[in-house]
């Protein structure tokens, strides 16, 4: 996996690829967001995900969050949070994005149901690309459909 710098401030530059910009983006939000609504945020991205692939990402971080909730539901807590990165969401994003895109576009309605991760202009960049990619995918979806349809 190729690394990503931080710009200073601890930001990361979001590229101009969606696919490559999400991930960027969602460390933005994250950087600025309160504790508990970066607690959200993680849950969200950690749910689909085993451990096992966790335990490869970041330095497995978010994999030692997973083992302290093992056999109970997944509960992120602020003290779980206070070695995570940009780099490190960047990184759990796009593992995130390669196993269930549904749960990285799912983000729209945590952003938008929350005024701590909605009040960036990164939120909002992620909002437009998420919801853009979601249409996309679906356009896609119907197209691909409508041909399995076709007796040719």
């Amino acid at each position: 996996m190729t690394s990503i710098a931080s710009q200073p401030g601890g930001h990361v530059p979001a590229p101009l690829d969606p696919e490559q910009a999400i991930p960027s983006l969602v460390a933005q939000v994250y950087e600025s967001a309160p504790a508990a609504e970066r607690c959200h945020l993680v849950a969200t991205l950690l749910r689909p995900l085993g451990v096992l692939s966790l335990v490869a990402i970041a330095n497995g971080i978010f994999a030692k969050i997973r083992f302290r909730n093992a056999g109970q539901e997944l509960n992120v807590r602020v003290d779980d949070l206070q070695n995570v990165h940009a780099a490190d969401m960047v990184a759990l994003v796009h593992h995130a994005q390669q196993v269930s895109v549904e749960t990285v576009d799912s983000l729209v309605h945590l952003l938008t149901s929350s005024g701590g991760l909605a009040s960036s202009a990164a939120a909002a960049l992620l909002i437009g690309l998420l919801v853009q990619r979601a249409r996309s995918r679906r356009s896609t979806q119907t197209q691909a459909d409508d041909g399995s349809l076709d007796p040719c």
